[in-house]
């Protein structure tokens, strides 16, 4: 018997995370293989998902990947499960344009049994609406029952399964009100704290739902059948010519914002080897050198203070080495980074400019990026910026929003290495032949 389910809201804020992570370890304590998927651009809930559950989690993205590349990835990694778990993203319909690229959408396309989570605070009897208008408004989606959280007491519940019942989708139980199963906050999303004990809270959320949730009624009714067996198509791995090549990732409490399917393609590419630009002080052999996303900007003296990491790094792309750096990468490439403090932090200097923290302003999307013949996709999400200076860097790119409105979104190319704030896509092979076209060069 396998399982499958897509975690689905009303709104944001609604808890989502706080169940899709409870839920993730409550089925890996029974010795379940729980595969966990999050809907949307998120780097930083996957990587919570992968501490909870034990596995990778992987993105499902229909602005950023292609409905076939959607529907492999999540046969390749869902079929090996015992239950796959996908949280989405907002409010189950919301999209980047209306519905387009919603959690709704992707549950449909995938036909995976949707359970609907509902922010109980402050409301009762007048969820039955609710969750009448999400049951049948879009009849391609199947939401088979529904969780409560923030709930008061057993008596609010009362009422809310009394809602359920009248609105025809099953109550499936609740999480209670409390204070202690809250993930810390940071300036980018949920907290990566080191000091934040994850397990600890993780097993303390998986008590609740074992306690206040019908977890065997949610797995029977998210039972699947009938799925073909998994097999990968074979004009993807026709197009795989790189074998050979030595990739080098930046992989540290500094930089960390990765995309699961990104990096596994980049494994049938090569051999890839791992590096901290904390506390290492060399590159290893390298043909092609990835710095991802992260938060830099709370390691600044340490990054700074690496001298010999930032001179392996100068050379290496000074003498014309492959490299792709995004947001926090692109930022550790910079002459220096001002962080939030104000205080100056010098860095590799292969970009002549400097990133700062100040003011801290958020930009967020998805971004589409022309670069001559090649459409880049991805998403953009950071505080940072660039301070303005006379002799600015030029973008390669022109950048356009998910809604096509052009945008001021950078890509800079200097030599062989492609620097800028977006999050890139290149797992997908109707859409990364930009990336083959980099290596190639």
């Amino acid at each position: 018997m396998r399982s499958e389910l897509l975690i689905g809201a009303a709104s944001s804020g609604s808890g989502k995370t706080t169940f899709t992570l409870g839920l993730l370890r409550a089925m890996a304590r029974r010795g379940f293989v729980v595969q966990p998927f999050k809907c949307g651009p998120d780097y930083i809930d996957t990587r919570h998902h992968q501490m909870a559950a034990g596995r990778s989690s992987v993105n499902l993205d229909r602005f950023m990947m292609s409905e076939k590349h959607v529907e492999e990835v999540y046969r390749r990694y869902a079929f090996p499960a015992d239950i796959a778990i996908t949280e989405g993203v907002m409010g189950l319909f919301d999209g980047y344009d209306g519905m387009q690229g919603s959690s709704a959408g992707i549950a449909a396309e995938l036909d995976i049994p949707v359970v609907l989570i509902v922010n109980a605070k402050s409301t009762a009897y007048s969820v039955a609406p609710l969750l009448y208008g999400f049951k049948h408004f879009y009849p391609k989606i199947r939401i088979v029952g529904a969780v409560f959280n923030f709930v008061a007491s057993e008596n609010h519940y009362y009422y809310l399964k009394q809602a359920c019942s009248d609105a025809g989708v099953e109550a499936l139980g609740y999480l209670p009100k409390q204070e202690n199963i809250a993930i810390p906050s940071r300036h980018l999303g949920l907290s990566l704290d080191s000091d934040f004990c994850f397990d600890e809270f993780a097993d303390r959320i998986a008590d609740l739902v074992d306690k206040y949730v019908c977890v065997d009624r949610l797995l029977e009714l998210t039972t699947v059948t009938g799925k073909s067996e998994y097999s990968r198509p074979k004009a993807d791995i026709q197009q795989e010519s790189f074998g050979s090549l030595r990739i080098t990732i930046a992989r540290d409490a500094a930089f960390n914002f990765v995309y699961t399917e990104n990096i596994a393609y980049l494994e049938r590419l090569g051999t890839v080897t791992y590096f901290s630009p904390l506390t290492d002080t060399s590159l290893p052999p390298t043909d092609f050198l990835y710095l991802p996303g992260g938060y830099p900007e709370l390691h600044l003296p340490a990054l700074s203070e690496n001298q010999p990491m930032l001179d392996a790094i100068r050379s290496y792309i000074r003498e014309g080495g492959h490299a792709l750096a995004e947001c926090g990468g692109m930022m550790y490439l910079c002459r220096a980074i001002i962080g939030q403090d104000g205080h100056t932090f010098p860095m590799v200097g292969v970009l002549d400019q400097t990133a700062t923290m100040q003011p801290m302003k958020l930009r967020l999307g998805y971004r589409t990026l022309q670069w001559g013949e090649f459409r880049l996709s991805g998403h953009e999400f950071h505080y940072s910026s660039i301070v303005p200076a006379e002799n600015a860097l030029p973008s390669c790119v022109t950048a356009f929003s998910a809604l096509g409105r052009q945008v001021d979104t950078p890509l800079y190319h200097y030599r062989n290495l492609l620097a800028g704030y977006t999050h890139l896509y290149w797992a997908d092979p109707a859409s990364n032949a930009w990336l083959h076209h980099f290596l190639e060069k």
